[in-house]
């Protein structure tokens, strides 16, 4: 339509009520809130051994919480082990609170025609972490984690934002399994 086409613009075959919906969402949403958790005690937060390794779930989206835009865990690398390796869309915050190792990055590159076409990169980057240091990892980074303490675990928070979720851009591609969950899967019931 061309800016000065006033009978196209002024055209009224329709009606609708999408800010008032919305009006009526967002109190509904208000109200909800007083159901959800404001403080999650320990014995609330569950544990997980998942591809990725050993999880403590802090807050997940899942666990009813008044937390809507974060996801955080406590991860634990077992002495001389590793995490699983994968990629997904949201950036990472890691904060190192006991041991010592190292993280891969492998950069990705990526291609959209039809459909996303990832290749990533051969050589990782290495990234030395201990007991007090952040480690931050960029959008569809592949990582892993490996704990160089051959006799201690290795403990880390883990904060992903929730935001690509919502926007429909959720991508999470698991590549190497941790140990600890093979393990898992070996086991008979």
């Amino acid at each position: 339509m061309s800016y000065g086409d006033k009978k196209n613009a002024m055209m009224r075959n329709m009606e609708a009520d999408y800010y008032q919906e919305r009006l009526r969402e967002v109190s509904r949403r208000q109200e909800k809130l007083g159901d959800l958790k404001t403080v999650v005690c320990a014995e609330d937060m569950p544990w997980e051994v998942c591809p990725q390794g050993t999880l403590k779930h802090l807050v997940n989206e899942k666990m009813n919480t008044r937390a809507n835009t974060v996801d955080l865990c406590m991860q634990i690398v077992p002495a001389g082990g590793r995490s699983g390796k994968h990629r997904h869309m949201a950036e990472e915050y890691m904060f190192i609170l006991e041991g010592k190792g190292y993280s891969l990055h492998w950069d990705v590159d990526f291609d959209l025609d039809e459909a996303y076409a990832w290749t990533a990169q051969d050589t990782p980057s290495r990234w030395e972490w201990e007991k007090g240091d952040s480690v931050y990892i960029p959008p569809n980074t592949i990582h892993q984690h490996f704990n160089a303490e051959p006799d201690n675990p290795a403990r880390f928070l883990s904060a992903e934002s929730r935001m690509f979720k919502f926007m429909g851009l959720d991508d999470l591609e698991q590549l190497e399994n941790a140990p600890e969950f093979e393990e898992k899967k070996g086991e008979k019931p």
